[in-house]
Parts: C-alpha cells; sequence; structure tokens
C-alpha cells in the first residue's frame, strides 16, 4: 500500500531536502506539499501542490482538514517550529496520523531560556544562562557571568542564530536589544545573556517510540552559509561531517528523557562545547528534523526519514543499535544548489590539480 504524506512549507529548503530523504528511501511514498507562499510554492518537489492561508488558525485547520481528506493523507509532517506546535495543537482535528512529541515538551524547547533551567536543574551540560527581563539587569547579569571575556546574547525564541550575537561590554547589550525592540518589535524580556562557548558545533538528530531511543546521528558543523549575522555562526551549516562523540550522545538522550520519560517523535539537538571541551546542550528543536537532514538520511545504514514515516504509521521498528555512525561523510550547502553529500574518498574526483 502506498503512503501518503503531506509536507508542510513545500519548496523551501528543509521541506525540499526532506523530500529527497524521503523519496530515497522510499520511492513509492505519494508526497503532498502545501505552503502559504505561492512563490515557494512553485519550487516545491512534491507529487502535488496546495495554497493553503497564512491566517487566522481556524482557517488554515479548515484548509488542512480539507487536503488531509481529498488526498487520502496518511501522515503530515511539519518542517518549522511555528507548524510543528501549531500541528500539535490541533492534532486531535487532522484526520491523519501526526508523530509529534507532546505539545507541552514543544512549547519547553521553543523556549530556550526555561529549557536551559529545566535541564541545568537535571545536571545535563547547558551554557549558564541568564534572562534579561529588563535593561537594568544588563551589568548585574555581567558580574555574575565574570570573568568570561565574551558572552552569547540571543532571543529565547527563534532558530538560525536569530538575534543573536556575541558581546563583551553592557553597553552592547543594550544596543543590541534596544535595536531590536526599535526596529523589529522583539518584545522587552526576549533576551538572555549567557556563557560564550567557543567549542565545536554539534547536531545531534533522533527517533523516539514511547520513551525508546530508536536511532541516533551526529554531525559537526565546520562552517556557516553566510547571512551576515554579526554572530557568524547558525545552524545552517554549508558544510559538515559525520562525527560520534558518545558523551554528547549520552547527555543528548538524558536530556530528552528528563523533557519526557515517553517521548516520541524526532527531535534534533544543538550542541556547542564549552572551554573545557565538555558539549552542552544549547537548543533542542522537538519534533522536526535538522535542515541539513539529508547527512542523517543518506549515510549509514538507515534512512532516519524513513524510519520516521514507518514510526509515525505506527510500525514498531527495532534496529540492533540506536547508534548509526558513516565515517567521513560531507555535506555541502549553498543558497542557490541542492546539497551535496559525499564521502572523503571521492572528494577530488574529477579535479585536476593546477598547481605546478
Amino acid at each position: 500500500m502506498v503512503r501518503r504524506l503531506l509536507l508542510l512549507r513545500a519548496g523551501s529548503g528543509p521541506s525540499d531536502s526532506l523530500f529527497r530523504s524521503l523519496k530515497s528511501g522510499d520511492p513509492s511514498l505519494y508526497i503532498v506539499g502545501c505552503h502559504d507562499d505561492p512563490f515557494v510554492l512553485t519550487k516545491s518537489l512534491a507529487d502535488r501542490n496546495y495554497l493553503t492561508p497564512a491566517s487566522p488558525q481556524r482557517v488554515r485547520l479548515r484548509a488542512l482538514q480539507r487536503i488531509v481528506k481529498t488526498e487520502r493523507v496518511d501522515l503530515v509532517i511539519p518542517t518549522t517550529d511555528d507548524d510543528v506546535l501549531m500541528i500539535a495543537r490541533m492534532r486531535e482535528k487532522l484526520p491523519c496520523r501526526v508523530f509529534l512529541p507532546r505539545t507541552s515538551v514543544i512549547e519547553r524547547c521553543q523556549d530556550k531560556y526555561a529549557l536551559a533551567t529545566f535541564l541545568r536543574r537535571r545536571g545535563i551540560p547547558v551554557p549558564l544562562t541568564f534572562a534579561i527581563s529588563s535593561q537594568k539587569q544588563i551589568e548585574g547579569v555581567f558580574r555574575r557571568l565574570a570573568p568570561r571575556p565574551l558572552l552569547w546574547c540571543r532571543v529565547r525564541k527563534g532558530s538560525g542564530s536569530f538575534a543573536a550575537i556575541p558581546v563583551k561590554r553592557p553597553d552592547q547589550v543594550r544596543s543590541w536589544i534596544s535595536y531590536w525592540q526599535e526596529m523589529r518589535d522583539v518584545p522587552e524580556g526576549s533576551f538572555t545573556l549567557s556563557e560564550y562557548l567557543p567549542g565545536r558545533d554539534f547536531c545531534v538528530q533522533c527517533l523516539w517510540w514511547n520513551g525508546t531511543l530508536v536511532l541516533a546521528k551526529m554531525a559537526e558543523r565546520i562552517a556557516y552559509i553566510d547571512t551576515g549575522s554579526p554572530s557568524g555562526v547558525s545552524s545552517m551549516a554549508s558544510l559538515a561531517k559525520t562525527v560520534f562523540e558518545p558523551k554528547a550522545v549520552k547527555a543528548c538522550e538524558k536530556a530528552i528523557r528528563a523533557l519526557d520519560p515517553k517521548a516520541s517523535g524526532a527531535f534534533f539537538i544543538d550542541m556547542k562545547e564549552n572551554e573545557s571541551g565538555t558539549a552542552c546542550v544549547t537548543e533542542i528543536n522537538a519534533g522536526r528534523f535538522a535542515s541539513m537532514t539529508n547527512l542523517h538520511d543518506l549515510t549509514g545504514q538507515h534512512n532516519m526519514a524513513s524510519i520516521y514515516v514507518r514510526l509515525g504509521m505506527g510500525e514498531r521498528v527495532k534496529l540492533s543499535k540506536p547508534y548509526d555512525f558513516a565515517e567521513d561523510y560531507y555535506i555541502v550547502r549553498s543558497v542557490d544548489t541542492i546539497p551535496a553529500v559525499i564521502h572523503a574518498d571521492r572528494l577530488f574526483e574529477g579535479m585536476e590539480d593546477a598547481t605546478d
């Protein structure tokens, strides 16, 4: 029987990458796409596409219900944090399967300060973080984080290093917060200050079923797509490679179990090493795949996107081991090209050396 999926934000980079992973794992899948932006939707790779309303939510719900019924959709897959939360909240009203974590888990993960506080209390390594509810607190937070020469300022919610910047002085923080409040209408109390983590940057993507880790893969970001961000880093890697750091993966497992002993769904965890080399959890994206998911899906023994569909359809998946590490694979990405997943052994194929 052909499985029929609905992929949200069709035509976007993350959605098209996930489409390629899904079709690579199971070419028989019938994938429907939808988006509220007709220009983005023109780039969709889906078998059939629908233009949906942007708002209000009750109108979006009716549109999604219509698509699910018309296309006999088995499973809906969101690809952004906003859509993950939206689908989680309306899951009981959709006439198809939804494979997402509990709504309360998603809400906690989408507040980076609440998540950091929750995990620190449970002994899971996270950067020391303080909420800035008022600019009057900034000097005091600097004193509490002293003598660190560099701190990290960012908003509590958002992805892709949105509104994030390294800072050295309180006046830099005041100017940064004021700019975002005045120019981008970011409300007061939205920012945090934390210790700056100078080490390696990791992404751990994993699938869970009723509290059991089914599959986990890990990558290290090496370089980033240049978005002009002052921070110089983001979750959007232009170059990343497969790695396996057992202590880091174990910390991720502990974090997910702390969030929900019966966790189900997809999670990807961002981690960065502190000065001592300990990988600290910086955020957890509950309910969706990383934008570079092709590296996790097209290498190793198991296609993670395919396993997600099987779990989402209620199939019990038992793998011999949950850790799937394929050594020396890289993903290369840029804004206007299809991501390439290559092995180190094939890196120089088809190239001529122009040096003497």
